[in-house]
């Protein structure tokens, strides 16, 4: 199987035999490759080449790939890039230390060069994946934000953005580097009535593990960020139109209005109906305010 040559793989591994090995299989299946013999070396190199895809070993000289995935994730322009640690350790804490600095997969040697081949090829999969689906909620979220303005604007009716008005999906979720994959998928698919179970099959981890990491490193759990990111849109879209409560709640994913319904009180403190009432009539005044 021959891959894009424009996918880029960095190979950070200070093991001439090792590195030049990995090398040449990768580029036998047609990636465009560039290797690294230490740590600095291979931040260096990321930074200036901006690969699909880090394989990394862990125990270097002077900086090892803890260090390496770590200042990577840092970088707004290196922090999404998948990566894979090879390293001939696999100790539970090992595995574990890796996975909550963020890497996205660990291998452990020896692996044949078919077994790296998989591990790439399902994290390049998944990247595409979460860019494709990111791509299309944000060219609906924008031509639904147009039509509801143009529709709003015909009509006489005050237009409020939401960012104005309502908490915008940037803002719902924390800047967590590896948490990303994560927080994109739930914006990908927060209306289509996910659980946890669909998230941790499409970042790979157990739902138990995935459980913990979420909560270990946001504060709260994946099943908290998919009902605050839908509470976040049922207000936006109780206040920028007039469909009833129960199309709402299943534009959210709720096959049940009144689950839906108290999950919204929970949250904002009223029924969606009275909260409703509430802030159309605040953006009235506003707009006369604005017209005065």
């Amino acid at each position: 199987m021959m891959y894009e040559s424009s996918k880029k793989i960095l190979v950070i591994e200070d093991d001439n035999v090792t590195r030049n090995l990995y090398l040449k299989g990768l580029e036998a299946k047609g990636f465009d490759t560039t290797g690294a013999d230490n740590g600095l070396a291979g931040i260096q190199q990321a930074q200036k080449h901006i690969p699909d895809l880090v394989i990394c070993d862990i125990t270097m000289p002077d900086m090892d790939g803890y260090n390496v995935l770590s200042t990577l994730r840092q970088d707004p322009v290196t922090a999404i890039i998948p990566f894979i640690f090879l390293t001939g350790s696999s100790t539970r804490a090992d595995v574990r230390k890796a996975m909550e600095l963020g890497a996205d997969d660990y291998l452990t040697k020896p692996s044949t060069l078919d077994e790296l081949l998989k591990a790439i090829a399902t994290r390049l999969e998944k990247q595409a994946t979460l860019q494709y689906w990111c791509n299309i909620q944000f060219e609906k979220a924008a031509k639904s934000v147009l039509a509801d303005d143009t529709t709003a604007i015909a009509s006489g009716v005050a237009v409020v953005s939401d960012r104005e008005t309502n908490i915008s999906s940037k803002s719902i979720f924390p800047c967590i580097p590896q948490l990303k994959e994560v927080f994109d998928f739930i914006e990908a698919h927060y209306d289509q009535g996910i659980t946890l179970c669909d998230v941790a099959v499409a970042v790979g981890y157990s739902s138990a593990y995935l459980t913990n990491r979420v909560k270990e490193t946001s504060g709260e759990t994946v099943n908290c960020w998919i009902v605050k990111r839908r509470m976040a849109e049922a207000c936006f879209l109780l206040q920028n139109n007039n469909q009833t409560v129960e199309k709402i709640a299943k534009a959210l994913g709720y096959q049940d209005v009144s689950h839906f319904s108290r999950q919204f009180r929970q949250h904002h403190g009223l029924p969606p109906q009275a909260w409703r009432k509430e802030h159309q009539l605040v953006s009235q005044k506003q707009f006369s305010s604005a017209e005065c």
